[in-house]
């Protein structure tokens, strides 16, 4: 067995523990927009563009040495709202949930609460003629929105139960409490992230596929916990020891993060502890506020179902979602 350590979470110099530490600030301070207000401000029910606030995806990145104009991977963040609903000219209520898909190579993404926020301002909103034209000029505009807000193509689906739709339920994927006796293992670590992964070299490459309900990290902004699901395909000739994998997962739980940078850090570990020549990683993260985020990220486009970004279908939920 080889015995691989991960760059620690801040970088390994000085200077760039501080280079993180003032990124992890500038987000903090931009993401504090609407934290601990009550009431009033912030709080709209007619449409209201200057509620959304993004992020700068590189402030996140740069402690993982991703390069914003070259990434190491392709994917998309999904975010499935359940509590939108817009009015009719005869002031009928229009409510459903709504999907949307941004490319993770948007130069931006968009802070949580902002969008809830924003999405809220559409409630006392007339947004067409007749329940048709609502949802349909309601899934123009937030599309519109949001893409010029991220400066890049988001797509946008408004879904009623009255639609057909179908749905994605991952297969082929082992639980990791069905790999090894999770049980007989002695968690000591909850704040670092970068524990050892081990790895077993094989003389050619192997497909390995797994999810976990173990991961939980916590909000940067309000420290709130977020729960998620997460699952990795790789195809490596460095074989995975899965009691590193489900260590560094529970890692995670006392982070605090944003759920796009929990998958981008998941890749970057995974990337450079078994230099897989295929990977995905997807963070299935449960609702909060109305909304859950579902980050996907992998090698190349092939590797990502369809169903992940189509605006025809609805994820199938995990347990806790």
């Amino acid at each position: 067995m080889t015995v691989l350590r991960i760059r620690k979470e801040f970088g390994i110099t000085e200077t760039n523990k501080i280079k993180t530490m003032n990124n992890y600030n500038k987000v903090t301070e931009i993401a504090n927009k609407h934290l601990g207000k009550v009431g009033g401000e912030g709080y709209k029910d007619t449409y209201d563009y200057d509620l959304l606030v993004r992020i700068p995806r590189e402030l996140n990145r740069e402690q993982y040495n991703i390069d914003n104009d070259n990434l190491p991977f392709v994917g998309y963040d999904i975010w499935n709202a359940y509590e939108v609903s817009a009015l009719t000219e005869k002031g009928l209520p229009v409510s459903g949930m709504m999907k949307i898909i941004c490319p993770s190579d948007s130069k931006y993404h968009v802070e949580s609460k902002s969008i809830k926020l924003y999405l809220n301002s559409f409630n006392m909103t007339v947004m067409g003629e007749d329940t048709y034209r609502t949802i349909r000029n309601f899934e123009s505009k937030v599309a519109e929105d949001l893409s010029r807000l991220l400066e890049t193509n988001v797509k946008v689906v408004m879904f009623t139960g009255k639609e057909p739709v179908w749905e994605l339920e991952p297969k082929g994927y082992s639980d990791l409490g069905d790999l090894i006796k999770l049980d007989n293992i002695e968690f000591t670590d909850y704040d670092k992230a970068t524990p050892l992964l081990v790895e077993e070299k094989l003389e050619k490459g192997k497909e390995f596929a797994f999810r976990s309900n173990l991961l939980r990290s916590n909000c940067r902004v309000t420290n709130q916990p977020d729960w998620g699901d997460v699952l990795v395909y790789m195809k490596s000739k460095n074989k995975p020891d899965f009691e590193s994998v489900a260590k560094y997962i529970v890692s995670h739980r006392k982070i605090s993060h944003f759920h796009e940078e929990i998958a981008e850090m998941l890749y970057t570990h995974f990337m450079e502890a078994y230099q897989p020549s295929e990977l995905l990683v997807v963070c299935l993260y449960t609702r909060r506020g109305g909304i859950d985020i579902n980050p996907v990220r992998a090698t190349s486009s092939n590797l990502i179902s369809e169903d992940y970004y189509s605006e025809e279908v609805i994820l199938k939920k995990t347990i806790r979602q």
